[in-house]
């Protein structure tokens, strides 16, 4: 396998989306709010090599390349690292995600009920670094320490390129 990157608004312009091998990685509740036709709907915390080359072989038995499709483009990065090496076809990440698609096709991302995963990180980060500091001010400067721990793991987060809370906000039942 080898793992490429095409931009959204190239893949809507250079491609019919119909005929390609669409794998998206974002979690069942942003599917359901806003999903291609033609897609294999496998999120990133499930995503399983033996399932995904039942389905390729099952819909998509000539498909040289399987486009990989999440809200921006990280989680289908993190999916193609997954990935690596266990397929014959070539996986390729689509770049601006379902957002970048929806711009080139000229329609903008429907406004959902749910909050994709980043806003929900970011509402619960701050809602604790709040609850730290009014905990550290009210009640015992010991509260203080919430946030710091939490400010420590947005740090650990950036330099990582990963996101725990990201990771838990995913499986929670409201995203399923």
């Amino acid at each position: 396998m080898v793992k490429k990157y095409i931009k959204a608004e190239e893949l809507v312009n250079n491609h019919h989306l119909d005929d390609l091998c669409l794998v998206d990685v974002r979690t069942p509740a942003e599917v359901r709010s806003d999903a291609l036709n033609t897609i294999i709907a496998m999120p990133l915390d499930q995503c399983d090599v033996a399932v995904l080359k039942t389905r390729v072989e099952k819909d998509y038995p000539d498909s040289k390349q399987i486009y990989l499709i999440c809200q921006t483009g990280k989680r289908a990065a993190m999916a193609a690292d997954k990935l690596a090496d266990q397929l014959q076809q070539d996986v390729v990440i689509v770049e601006g995600g379902m957002t970048g698609i929806r711009e080139a096709q000229g329609n903008e991302t429907p406004a959902a009920s749910l909050m994709s995963i980043e806003r929900q990180v970011r509402l619960a980060a701050g809602s604790l670094v709040v609850a730290g500091v009014l905990a550290g001010y009210l009640l015992h400067p010991a509260g203080f320490a919430l946030s710091g721990f939490v400010g420590a793991g947005l740090i650990y987060a950036a330099i990582t390129d990963t996101c725990a809370m990201g990771m838990l906000m995913a499986k929670a039942p409201w995203n399923r």
